[in-house]
């Protein structure tokens, strides 16, 4: 079955720099999305600015430019979110509900978060992989060595001779690291720990199923691409000037420094993305579409396109342009609300009675659910956040590794975490608990952890030792 699904990947998913933008649409927070439809709106005579409800994608056919138009807009329509997503149908009506007061919204205090840089961001990814020890030590080391830029570089030694030199730290077989490695370039964000820009590069076009002659411009005529050599390109190659343009476009979206959004040190200012309310037993995701501008195709350019076959071209493009922006926007809006409506089915006993009952829960068990990949799983929860009866979490606060239970179900890492808060928040401040008894206390309710590890998330919460935490009076 995996084998048939591929093949039809590969026949079917056709790349484009259009297929593109609305990949980094997913993975943008709400900041950067509504910056960048400013930008659009600057930059794109087609796209207005409107007060009524979202634009679909296509326009009504009383108002459609051309036929030629749409033709051409039910061919993109083949290769758009759905084959990369491998998702199954999202037009299912969302409930109608409005938030009731301001006292649903969140607090000023739950608008402001730290940034998280990329070893953190890549860390919560491995730590919710199926990896075994020795493969969790090696991926740490490749985590630890990433360069500013997310390559993976150690300083005096030739890349071919990285991968073995932490193998042999890390206890694990140098084939077996290799496929670690492979495993960690597939992390959002795609490319990073590459060893070159050619291999940045060539994993991201794999990645992203773009064909041969993309693959081939990228190994053999980077030089070539970047001083705009494109008559030798296409000799070498056997193929056309145009298509040396097209294969140019194609890499130049492509991104050669992984790492450059967790590279900023501004805060991040939270606003949801989506609103979980419950309505009686049941509860309903609902995206948040306040304060972001609604977008509509222009009706005076669609006449003038009409009225001036010279600008006929030009427009076209504009409009394509303009109908694949509002079309991705959408996806990215109904794919933020199936992925969080499956996380709320599987964390219901959190939404009910608390952190304590926050449940194991790793991007594959999403992934398997939504009929998503993993790394999709990944781009949809990072720095998107949503606001619930519970209080506003980011969406990759749902997903926790397992602590094993010998008598009981596994139990997640952050109810851990809230036990030891629960613990130390009861003890005598006179005689605070140490970390031995904490781990002691835990035990008694079949929690098995180290004293190290008790010492790492009481850190990880901020609460100070036990001799900077007891009061003498």
């Amino acid at each position: 079955m995996e084998l048939k699904q591929q093949l039809k990947l590969s026949q079917q998913l056709i790349m484009t720099p259009q297929l593109q933008q609305a990949i980094k649409l997913l993975q943008m927070s709400r900041m950067e999305l509504s910056e960048l439809v400013q930008e659009e709106l600057l930059e794109n005579p087609m796209l207005e600015e409107g007060n009524e409800a979202r634009e679909t994608a296509n326009p009504a056919p009383e108002e459609s430019a051309a036929p030629e138009v749409r033709a051409h807009e039910a061919k993109k329509e083949e290769i758009d979110w759905e084959r990369y997503l491998e998702n199954h149908s999202t037009e299912a009506p969302m409930p109608s509900i409005r938030r009731g007061g301001e006292e649903e919204m969140p607090g000023l205090e739950a608008t402001l978060s730290t940034s998280e840089d990329l070893s953190d961001h890549l860390g919560w990814q491995l730590r919710m992989g199926d990896f075994v020890e020795d493969e969790r030590r090696f991926a740490a080391l490749v985590i630890g060595n990433l360069d500013d830029n997310g390559y993976l570089k150690i300083e005096g030694i030739a890349p071919e001779d990285i991968v073995p030199r932490l193998a042999a730290e890390s206890e694990l077989d140098p084939e077996d690291a290799e496929e670690v490695l492979a495993m960690i370039q597939q992390f959002d964000p795609i490319g990073v720990a590459a060893r070159s820009l050619e291999e940045c590069l060539t994993i991201q076009a794999k990645h992203y199923g773009m064909d041969d002659l993309v693959l081939r411009v990228i190994s053999d005529h980077l030089g070539d691409l970047e001083k705009r050599h494109y008559p030798a390109i296409a000799k070498a190659l056997g193929c056309s000037l145009d298509e040396v343009y097209d294969v140019a476009q194609i890499i130049a979206e492509l991104e050669p420094r992984p790492a450059r959004r967790f590279q900023t040190e501004e805060p991040r200012y939270i606003v949801p993305d989506v609103y979980v309310h419950r309505v009686g037993d049941e509860y309903y995701v609902v995206a948040n579409d306040d304060g972001m501008p609604k977008l509509k195709i222009s009706g005076f350019y669609r006449s003038a396109m009409a009225d001036n076959p010279k600008a006929k071209e030009y427009i076209q493009d504009k409009l394509r342009s303009a109908q694949w922006l509002i079309r991705s926007i959408d996806q990215r809006r109904k794919t933020i609300v199936k992925v969080t409506e499956c996380i709320v089915e599987k964390q219901r006993d959190f939404f009910d009675k608390g952190i304590e009952h926050l449940k194991p829960m790793i991007l594959r068990d999403v992934a398997e659910a939504v009929g998503m990949h993993e790394s999709t799983i990944s781009r949809v929860t990072s720095n998107k956040y949503v606001h619930t009866p519970r209080g506003t979490f980011e969406l990759k606060y749902f997903f926790n590794s397992a602590i094993k239970r010998d008598h009981q179900n596994d139990i997640a890492s952050e109810s851990v975490k809230q036990a030891i808060k629960n613990i130390i928040s009861g003890e005598d401040p006179k005689a605070p608990l140490s970390d031995q008894r904490i781990v002691e206390i835990l035990g008694q309710d079949d929690i098995k952890i180290a004293r190290r590890t008790v010492a790492k998330y009481r850190e990880m919460l901020g609460i100070l030792s036990s001799s900077k935490r007891k009061k003498y009076f």
